[in-house]
């Protein structure tokens, strides 16, 4: 992990950073600090403008000129150029504020974190922006087009101990999905696989091996050839409940990943995925009390 940044937020938004590496026992193949910028960096022109402007800066938050000698292990904290983003029309309701967390109920097409080409339309800058709160930061993470609830720590030093309760797995989890109904499945029913997701590849998928992945699917109601079910994931793993239940035969509506992928433009909001976090309940790691939420978002039926 990189040390604290000595660049102030801009607009809500985080610098960023890069190491260089140790090429040793073989000499660097950078002279200076410069030719390594402009190798790492995708604009030259960009990165020369910005030398000159003294934009570049190192963990002390001096000015790197890129006349320095290239130093392996040193970092180098800038911020990044934003492009224009399509605003998401939805809000994100706030379901509960303390002095350590901020609970809220996330809409879809919202990414958690900037990532990518969305930055200024994620759900920790937002809130941000709009809570003051400038040490925001995710407890843990939903994907971007799945709606519900969401809980951020307000304060850097209670981080760990939140961001904890997810990792240990001390939170039980509830989800609600629409998607295709077999009336020859039997519920409740339990999937169990290994799923892996390797980079560079938008889809997650199951191999064979030992299992990394499990959900309880239960069967709340249906309406002709839809359903709406009940997930509880035993398992985190990336896109588990898409990836399991399209597995299945029971794809969900509005699932632009699973079984295929599809194309859709980035400012089409009409076909939101039927997948929300319903209710999370855990144990609060600072004062004990049970912390029990529940998400309001509906899911429509196709």
């Amino acid at each position: 992990m990189p040390p604290r940044s000595p660049l102030p937020q801009r607009d809500g938004i985080d610098a960023a950073w890069i190491r260089t590496p140790n090429t040793a026992p073989e000499p660097a193949p950078w002279a200076t600090m410069r030719e390594f910028l402009l190798e790492r960096l995708p604009s030259h022109a960009d990165v020369e403008a910005r030398l000159a402007a003294g934009e570049f800066v190192d963990a002390s938050g001096s000015a790197w000129t890129g006349d320095e000698p290239y130093r392996p292990h040193a970092f180098v904290w800038f911020h990044r150029a934003v492009a224009p983003e399509v605003p998401v029309p939805f809000s994100i309701d706030v379901i509960d504020r303390t002095e350590n967390i901020v609970v809220v109920d996330k809409p879809p097409f919202m990414a958690t974190t900037p990532r990518g080409a969305h930055v200024r339309e994620t759900a920790l800058v937002r809130l941000r922006l709009a809570l003051d709160l400038p040490e925001l930061a995710p407890a843990h993470r939903l994907d971007r087009l799945t709606a519900g609830v969401l809980i951020f720590t307000t304060r850097r030093e209670v981080r760990g101990a939140y961001a904890g309760v997810f990792q240990s797995r001390d939170v039980t989890k509830t989800y609600e999905a629409i998607a295709r109904f077999d009336p020859s499945l039997e519920f409740p029913r339990r999937l169990v696989g290994r799923i892996v997701k390797e980079q560079g590849s938008l889809q997650a998928r199951l191999v064979e091996g030992e299992a990394n992945a499990e959900t309880l699917v239960e069967l709340l109601e249906a309406r002709g050839p839809w359903a709406r079910y009940r997930l509880t994931p035993v398992t985190g793993k990336t896109h588990q409940l898409r990836v399991q239940m399209a597995d299945a035969g029971l794809p969900l509506v509005g699932d632009p990943l699973y079984p295929e992928v599809l194309e859709v433009e980035s400012a089409d909001f009409s076909e939101p995925l039927r997948l929300v976090a319903r209710r999370l309940r855990f144990i609060d790691p600072l004062d004990g009390t049970t912390r029990d939420y529940t998400s309001s978002r509906s899911l429509a039926w196709p």
